[in-house]
């Protein structure tokens, strides 16, 4: 796609070089807007669950996290003003006239009006003059009585109570309503979200329990996390106690938070809503627009400041977000419905825009004057768990990812599995969508399929009954030397069969920095005859195509010919080896490899799986959220038929480099062949290896 001049050729290095960025976003929507002002249609005809004026007020709405920080930052000129901004004002006065031909209409049970009313609000409480205070009074008159029909409605206990108590506080603050009309709604909807807490300043997107367990980043930048701090700023005033309580949240999430980004800026992708990309980093632009202080590593503007903006850099080279005019689309780094979900409407991606919510500072604030800092770096740590989300961050220095375990959503979301169910999330590599139930279409990578019809249907993790952390232990010569996180979780894959898939999952060391872990135990738990399970386990998808011409990679089944035959800089090609028992694909985006370490059938005198084969599995394009058309290494299992309380396990070694902009260099220096051959060697607790000094302890039985 075209670049957008402005954002494609941004350096983002300054706060008029990230206004610069906004205000071409800005102006990409402005041959769309409406005569009045209060609509936004792109010519583009996908649908949502929701009727198209909703869909149509996102458009106006989602631009006001930008304009009513602009505003509030006070470095627009005259001609921004009257081209940009104005329009948006005008839009507010009609969108709420209910005798006007763009009226957004009545607000009803559970309606996407609801959702757009928290950046009205947002916009009102910015910039109150220019947004309300200037209108006509009868104007004034149809803005609150419009904001306050959400009040009385009913309301999903998730995210969506922070849309009604920032619209409740733009009523007090900006409209006029007696505080001591709303005071105890905004109370009511304020308690209940306290028992979205978790810990460590997180809180999960709805009550944590068997009911649903999401904690993404609807619980930081897209929504909890951001709102809180939105009150932080407006709110001081009317609730100081809450105030001070929300700056402790966001002090202890900003430490762990920040292991979500890499250090070229890439957020780790997992969850929903992933269309609204540069919102990854909503929180660190709020956390200064709000002027919370943060604990260390975290303590200096400059550090927040350069999360934020190599955030956007990472971004600003992904041409393919935009449509030829300028506008956003819905997908990911490039076009992609499959990832989308039904409330994304062509307007929903510039939820993205709250990211530039630090344009509410002046150009001499400290965040803009400060040095920007590179990412905290911990030299011996490369995998740290995160207790609320179920999640261990991992930077290896060659690759940030995480690994996750127990989160899952309770409604039918597209590709929830995928979303939340798999073992791995790459910055790097991204993650997999299902495009229908055949192999090649349910694009398992980083996660575990299994089957009890000889491959007819495939399932694959979605809803964990346990789940919990644990450690391992790297040993060398007698002494523990490094203790390794580790996730554990448990599912059931057929409601019909006695079986159920315990997995551990163990992080990267010092010492295998390019692997982790994945134990399987696939166990019947009946009396009675058990199926046959086959089962496929995949590594990370990859770009699978050759750098220079797109074509595809050369495939090899012996390692000699693979890595003595590749070109200078980096290997280009597929490996498929009955000797290393693994896959391994290389390219331009890095390496991707899974291979074997140990599998069998327990309590058996024969204890080896009835086949087991490597391949490389060429998944439908368009499956994965970065690369267009990947390759994803699996391993294929078969069982026994599991009977008794016999259970198989499958001791799997993931393998992974990147490839990044920036580190080629780095990479193509690498001693790939012994990396992927220099394989972990695993222990159950208790045993006495003979002849090996280093090992991993799995502390499995």
């Amino acid at each position: 796609m075209p670049l957008l001049q402005g954002f494609s050729d941004n350096p983002f290095t300054t706060r008029a070089e990230f206004k610069a960025a906004c205000i071409s976003l800005l102006k990409s929507l402005q041959p769309y807007q409406s005569p009045g002002g209060a609509r936004i249609r792109l010519p583009l005809v996908t649908g949502t669950h929701f009727d198209d004026v909703a869909a149509q007020l996102e458009g106006y709405a989602r631009a006001l996290w930008a304009v009513g920080a602009l505003i509030h930052g006070g470095s627009l000129t005259q001609d921004e003003t009257n081209s940009l901004i104005q329009p948006y004002v005008r839009g507010l006065a009609n969108g709420t006239d209910p005798e006007n031909a763009e009226y957004w209409g009545p607000v009803v049970v559970r309606d996407q009006r609801m959702v757009e009313m928290e950046i009205i609000s947002f916009a009102l409480l910015a910039a109150p003059d220019v947004m309300f205070h200037q209108q006509e009074r009868r104007a004034r008159e149809n803005i609150a009585e419009w904001l306050g029909t959400i009040n009385g409605k009913d309301f999903p206990v998730t995210n969506w109570l922070w849309f009604r108590v920032m619209t409740n506080l733009a009523l007090v603050k900006v409209c006029g309503v007696r505080h001591e009309e709303l005071r105890a709604s905004m109370e009511e909807d304020l308690n209940q979200m306290e028992k979205f807490y978790l810990d460590e300043g997180w809180a999960a997107d709805g009550i944590w329990d068997e009911q649903g367990r999401q904690a993404d980043y609807y619980s930081g930048s897209f929504a909890i996390q951001f709102s809180q701090l939105l009150y932080v700023k407006m709110a001081q005033d009317l609730d100081p106690v809450r105030c001070e309580k929300f700056r402790k949240y966001a002090a202890g999430f900003a430490t762990s938070f920040w292991r979500y980004f890499d250090a070229n800026g890439a957020a780790i992708p997992f969850g929903r809503s992933l269309t609204y990309r540069f919102a990854f980093a909503g929180f660190w632009s709020a956390a200064a627009f709000a002027g919370v202080e943060l604990p260390a590593p975290l303590n200096d503007w400059g550090v927040v400041k350069g999360l934020l903006l190599r955030h956007f850099r990472w971004w600003s080279d992904k041409h393919d977000v935009f449509n030829v005019d300028g506008t956003l689309t819905i997908g990911f780094t490039y076009p992609n419905m499959y990832m989308s979900e039904d409330y994304n409407s062509p307007q929903s991606p510039y939820w993205a825009m709250k990211s530039f919510i630090s344009l509410g500072l002046p150009d001499m604030h400290a965040f803009w004057t400060t040095e920007e800092r590179p990412l905290p770096t911990e030299t011996r740590i490369l995998a740290k768990a995160i207790n609320p989300p179920m999640h261990i961050t991992c930077n290896t220095g060659n690759h940030h990812f995480l690994l996750s375990a127990g989160q899952f959503c309770p409604w039918p979301l597209k590709a929830t599995e995928a979303k939340y169910g798999k073992y791995a999330y790459s910055s790097h590599f991204g993650f997999s969508v299902p495009t229908g139930p055949l192999l090649p279409q349910m694009a398992p990578d980083s996660t575990l399929a299994v089957s009890k019809d000889g491959g007819d249907t495939w399932r694959v993790p979605w809803k964990a009954d346990s789940h919990y952390f644990g450690e391992a232990s790297l040993v060398q010569d007698g002494q523990i030397v490094e203790t390794i996180p580790t996730l554990k979780s448990t599912w059931k894959p057929w409601k019909d069969a006695d079986v159920k898939v315990s997995t551990t999952l163990i992080a990267p060391c010092r010492r295998w920095p390019d692997w982790y872990v994945r134990i399987h135990e696939v166990r019947s738990t009946g009396n009675g005859g058990g199926p046959v399970v086959q089962a496929v386990q995949g590594g990370f998808a990859i770009q699978g195509r050759r750098a220079k011409a797109g074509d595809v990679l050369p495939s090899f089944d012996d390692e000699d010919p693979f890595f003595v035959s590749q070109a200078d800089t980096f290997p280009e090609g597929t490996l498929q080896s009955p000797h290393s028992g693994g896959a391994l694909v290389c390219s331009s985006a890095g390496v991707s490899g899974i291979r074997c370490l140990d599998m069998h059938i327990e309590s058996l005198s024969n204890k080896s799986l009835v086949l087991t084969e490597a391949e490389v599995l060429k998944p439908d394009a368009n499956t994965n959220l970065i690369w267009q058309r990947t390759l994803i290494p699996t391993l294929r299992g078969k069982t026994k038929p599991l009977s008794g309380g016999h259970a198989a396990i499958f001791v799997t070694g993931v393998f992974a480099v990147s490839r990044k902009a920036g580190s080629e260099q780095v990479y193509d220096q690498l001693d790939l062949r012994t990396r992927w051959e220099d394989i972990p060697v695993l222990i159950r607790q208790g045993e006495n290896p003979t002849g090996i000094t280093t090992y991993i302890d799995t502390g499995l039985n």
